[in-house]
């Protein structure tokens, strides 16, 4: 009888946890691979951009010295809003539509001071080429990470 009743309690006791209902976990939008991907590329090419825009000689004239400074405010708006994004994702929080917007209007931004520059110089196509880069990267994040 003691067996019966030992096993009784354990079926009942079984039954009990298997109704006991999980909390849900929260959607944290760390995103799929190509997401995360998109992510670096983004970084990295932000990051390439910075690096060939210290690479053109300003020192001839202070037009191109004011569009790249331009340009410069306009990376570092952008890697703040990154910033911004990065640290919401990793704490399960929703990434904020304002840095998004602050991401994208840096990099317009910088993308429009370094089409005032009119040198010709290999530096500047360079830098412009990076830039380009990272805004295509920017809007494969757009697409990928839902």
């Amino acid at each position: 009888m003691t067996r019966f009743l030992i096993a009784l309690l354990s079926v009942a006791l079984m039954a009990y946890l298997f109704q006991v209902e999980a909390v849900p976990l929260r959607s944290r939008q760390i995103g799929d691979i190509q997401c995360n991907v998109a992510r670096l590329k983004t970084v990295s090419s932000l990051a390439a951009t910075k690096s060939a825009l210290q690479e053109i000689d300003t020192s001839n004239s202070t037009t191109t010295g004011t569009a790249v400074t331009a340009a410069q405010s306009g990376l570092d708006s952008a890697s703040a809003g990154i910033k911004t994004i990065a640290g919401a994702l990793l704490t399960g929080q929703t990434a904020p539509a304002t840095a998004r917007d602050q991401v994208k209007t840096g990099l317009l931004a910088a993308q429009s001071a370094l089409g005032g520059i009119t040198t010709g110089d290999a530096a500047v196509t360079e830098a412009q080429t990076k830039l380009n880069d990272t805004i295509a990267a920017g809007s494969d994040v757009v697409s990928d990470c839902n």
